[in-house]
């Protein structure tokens, strides 16, 4: 390895979130309120790092001081450092990916899910969402020498259409063990919108213990959009989705998760050329999710996915079919 790609290297690690460090570490940080920040969720110096100095000032009960010990945790991760873009793309190199087992699907992806990235995937009932979300938790369990993780999944079920029985098919297909791989999937259900962003803040200790590189919230939108009904309600809806999501997108980038998020589909009935639906959520989702994916219903199995948001990806459209073994080619 030549000098100068080890400095670079080098000076990547530096700004890497450190191992982690207990909060208690951070100077200013005693026992106690150390207890009150882990109780809230706020284990390690980066998930103080991550968090804004409202959100821990609602812990410690002063804003300044909340300020303070987030300052100090982002000194101490290097957080307040400029890179070059050579250190950034070294850095991008090093984000793992998940494949869909689609081959496909994976090449329009460039490889498959990203980690530290939050991917969307829309379309109407049955197109596929959920099975799409079902074969990842699999795919992430794949030894890394078969293109896998070697990883577990969370997934957070909104509208009570995760299945077991369907995660076993997709395992026996992969050649892995089906009881092991749901024991390797920790499953909750969300009964509501506050639920659901309580249970996102509770992975955080998960991930750190059981070592999670999937994150799935099927779908993002179910609970927001029955909650929060009528134009009268649609700020207040805005507002707190942005936050979710603003955690999703935290959590990712902080924990080297990928994060894949389902969403529902909406009428307009302005338009009337060409296609009239529209992902749910606004702008705030649009905004959020770093990319995203639009699965749509084809003849007989077969559904047809689309990039039609990205970064870096061209639009494209590739086709698969669903069958017992699960998402195919």
């Amino acid at each position: 390895m030549s000098s100068k790609k080890k400095k670079i290297d080098a000076e990547v690690a530096h700004v890497e979130p450190s191992p982690e460090i207990d909060v208690e570490e951070l100077e200013g940080v005693g026992r106690v309120t150390g207890a009150k920040l882990k109780e809230r969720g706020y284990y390690t110096v980066r998930d103080v790092a991550f968090a804004s100095s409202k959100e821990l000032a609602e812990v410690i009960g002063n804003e300044e001081r909340a300020q303070q010990i987030i300052d100090m945790a982002r000194k101490m991760l290097g957080l307040y450092s400029f890179i070059s873009a050579l250190e950034v793309y070294e850095k991008r190199k090093r984000v793992r990916r998940i494949p869909t087992g689609v081959r496909s699907l994976d090449e329009l992806l460039g490889g498959g899910i990203e980690t530290r990235a939050v991917t969307e995937i829309v379309g109407e009932f049955g197109s596929g969402k959920t099975q799409l979300c079902h074969q990842l938790t699999v795919m992430v369990q794949l030894p890394e020498d078969r293109g896998g993780l070697g990883a577990r999944a969370i997934y957070i079920d909104t509208e009570n259409t995760f299945r077991p029985e369907r995660v076993m098919q997709i395992a026996r297909a992969r050649g892995l063990d089906p009881d092991q791989a749901l024991q390797n999937i920790l499953y909750a259900k969300a009964y509501s919108s506050d639920h659901q962003m309580v249970l996102v803040e509770q992975t955080k200790s998960v991930i750190k213990q059981q070592n999670i590189a999937l994150l799935v919230v099927d779908s993002v939108i179910a609970h927001f959009r029955s909650e929060f009904p009528g134009r009268e309600n649609l700020a207040e809806r805005q507002q707190k989705l942005n936050k979710h999501v603003a955690d999703l997108l935290r959590l990712a980038d902080a924990y080297d998760v990928a994060v894949v998020i389902t969403n529902q589909v909406m009428a307009q009935p302005d338009v009337f050329f060409g296609n009239p639906l529209r992902p749910a959520g606004g702008n705030i989702l649009a905004h959020g999710a770093t990319y995203r994916l639009w699965l749509r219903k084809s003849k007989e199995n077969i559904r047809i996915a689309k990039i039609f948001d990205s970064p870096h990806h061209p639009e494209g459209e590739v086709s698969f079919r669903i069958t017992e073994e699960g998402l195919v080619d």
